[in-house]
């Protein structure tokens, strides 16, 4: 005699019930189902350090005695027509604030007046550089 045994589950009574949908909650978007399971960032900010990392800086450029005249001739250039408020564009030395090094960066303006005291020249648009960080001046208006 062949007696066939079934195995008996415990979910039998649940495993050939159609699936559950809610009255009361809309079915959830695959995108949002998606999103549940998708990577997320361990290390909080550990990202931003690999970038930071990986950013470029310049080094500031060693100016020779022959460039260093030359810009103090400008600068007395500047300060003899300064009641006319010459335009000119600066290229100047801007530290990083997170790493060593930085950048340089031209702005063009018109001077207002070079402060002797704290070493820099004002903009009349109020920016401040600092004399030690400019590289070049070059007038824009004709003297």
């Amino acid at each position: 005699m062949a007696s066939e045994t079934v195995k008996k589950s415990r979910y039998d009574d649940i495993i050939n019930l159609p699936h559950h949908t809610s009255v009361v909650h809309p079915r959830m978007s695959d995108m949002n189902r998606a999103a549940q399971f998708s990577s997320f960032e361990a290390l909080n900010g550990f990202g931003d350090e690999i970038d930071e990392t990986g950013r470029f800086t310049d080094s500031k450029a060693d100016i020779d005695e022959n460039s260093k005249d030359i810009l103090d001739e400008k600068l007395r250039i500047i300060i003899s027509r300064l009641e006319l408020h010459p335009e000119v564009s600066i290229t100047y030395f801007i530290d990083d604030a997170k790493k060593s090094g930085g950048a340089y960066h031209t702005v063009n303006g018109c001077i207002k007046k070079i402060d002797s005291y704290n070493k820099t020249i004002v903009f009349t648009d109020g920016l401040s550089i600092s004399i030690d960080s400019i590289k070049d001046i070059n007038f824009n208006d004709i003297f």
